[in-house]
């Protein structure tokens, strides 16, 4: 995927040093390499984001759930330590 890219962004530097002037080799090198080159692959790397995003959320949701099931006992344990009044 990359190397694509990377072929991509080396034709349209090409492109842009045989225009006849800097400010139309910029431009030709921004908008017929990088802007396109960029947004293909935000596009492709969407997948890959949801993934990791799934992931992170569902880590989480792991650790609350280990939280939540700690604190019941980690109270139990407390109410056994704790001194009782002798009547």
């Amino acid at each position: 995927m990359y190397i694509v890219a990377i072929g991509w962004l080396y034709v349209a530097l090409m492109m842009a040093i045989t225009e006849h002037n800097v400010v139309a080799g910029m431009a030709t090198f921004l908008f017929y390499g990088v802007a396109p080159v960029s947004i293909v692959m935000y596009i492709m790397g969407t997948p890959g984001r949801r993934q990791r995003h799934k992931a992170r959320e569902a880590q989480e949701e792991r650790e609350r759930q280990d939280a939540a099931a700690r604190e019941p006992a980690q109270e139990s344990s407390r109410e056994a330590d704790a001194p009782r009044d002798k009547p």
